[in-house]
């Protein structure tokens, strides 16, 4: 259980698809049935935050598999931006956001099945090999259709209201546990694909004098940890901004939106690097499962207002008080530590490490805080809650940043030493 896991980055978002279209096609059971409410724009919201997560990560969008440049990064940020937005603020977004689910599903779609029977290194390849590879190809196959139908469902009202969606909606996210299950299977058969792109033998020097020419066609130096650091600052940084008109009485407010998105984002930092809030740990199937559920709960509020909501707003205010006060008490530990058995000469620390210091400090003790106000609402009037999430949601871009600067400067020393 405390072993490494060794599910892929693409494995791992392909598992929290499956959990979306499952969760999404069960409680629209319930819901077709008037026993739960719907919150449309959350559960889309939700979908585009993923969507954009995965571009922002590993350059794969809805229509194939692109470099993972400066532009393709901005413009993954700008989705996530939208799909946070339409998330905190129902009613405004509706028609737009589900026309464009609608749109990237159904055009998606129609790409990547076409991308599928016409590349020689895809099906016409894969189904001349016994084994795993023919089942990827029936997976592919599977959820690329899927994928149309489930975009002419959202483009179609007659279509949405017909209770068979629920039954597609469900095989459509069983369909992406089977496709991450082939390529898991494929990845421990073959090893992880090769990234290049199949058209940059032909036009690499052009590509290269673009790339000189325009920086946001450059290859995107950003690791994994720092990308999600920034995610959760463009969700602390809006939410903070939109809760003064919401005091104000100005805008509408899904707080089930807000807890599902931060449940989800936790989920997937769990899943993918082994953080929790109360500290790093390894990345083992124990962390993998527990990651899975805390997907499902974010899913469920999303999608189904009201059901979740007193005890995910419990649960994130114990976490997230419990996290700050595991690190001061780590903090006051290894102090001691230090003092028993601090050398004669004393260690010089390097100025990025007393940053990083700073910084954790700082966004720990707010973190109290904020998780007073989720554990006891209203003991935290809602504008300082604003002003602590516009503090923090900043403070996790500097965090960004230092451990961009951290990851470069270790790569740089390695390259020295060899």
């Amino acid at each position: 259980m405390k072993e490494e896991s060794d599910l892929s980055l693409e494995v791992v978002v392909l598992i929290l698809f499956g959990v979306f279209w499952l969760l999404f096609g069960l409680t629209l059971f319930k819901i077709y049935a008037g026993d739960l409410p719907y919150n449309p724009d959350s559960a889309y919201g939700l979908f585009l935050v993923i969507v954009s997560f995965q571009m922002i990560t590993m350059g794969k969008t809805p229509f194939g598999a692109l470099r993972r440049s400066w532009a393709l990064v901005f413009i993954g940020m700008g989705s996530a931006v939208l799909g946070i937005a339409t998330s905190f603020i129902p009613g405004y977004f509706t028609n737009f956001i589900r026309q464009l689910v609608g749109i990237v599903l159904f055009i998606g779609g129609i790409i990547l099945f076409l991308q599928l029977c016409v590349s020689e290194k895809m099906a016409r390849m894969w189904i001349k090999i016994p084994g795993i590879l023919r089942q990827l190809t029936l997976a592919c196959a599977f959820v690329y259709a899927l994928t149309i139908i489930s975009g002419l469902i959202t483009l179609s009202p007659s279509l949405r209201a017909d209770p068979r969606t629920a039954i597609i909606l469900s095989f459509y996210g069983m369909s992406f546990f089977y496709l991450s299950w082939c390529v898991w299977k494929v990845f421990r058969t073959y090893g992880p694909e090769q990234q290049e792109d199949p058209a940059s033998t032909i036009q690499s020097a052009d590509r290269a004098d673009l790339q000189r020419r325009f920086i946001l066609f450059q290859e995107a130096s950003l690791p994994l940890s720092p990308a999600i650091l920034i995610l959760l600052g463009v969700l602390n940084t809006l939410l903070g901004l939109l809760l003064f008109p919401v005091g104000l009485g100005m805008l509408p407010f899904s707080p089930d939106g807000q807890l599902g998105l931060l449940l989800t984002i936790m989920a997937i930092q769990m899943m993918i690097l082994g953080d929790t809030p109360l500290g790093q740990y390894t990345r083992s199937r124990f962390m993998i499962t527990l990651g899975i559920v805390f997907a499902g709960l974010g899913v469920v509020s999303c999608v189904v207002p009201g059901l979740l909501t007193g005890m995910i707003q419990i649960l994130l205010g114990i976490l997230s008080i419990l996290g700050g006060a595991v690190f001061f008490i780590r903090r006051f530990l290894e102090r001691k530590h230090e003092i028993r058995t601090s050398p004669e000469t004393p260690i010089v620390v390097p100025p990025i490490i007393r940053k990083l210091a700073r910084i954790q400090l700082a966004m720990n003790s707010l973190g109290i805080v904020f998780g007073v106000s989720m554990i006891l609402p209203g003991i935290v009037p809602l504008p300082v809650v604003a002003c602590i999430l516009l503090i923090m949601g900043p403070l996790f871009f500097v965090l960004a940043a230092l451990l961009r600067t951290v990851a470069i400067m270790e790569a740089t020393g390695q390259q020295q030493a060899i």
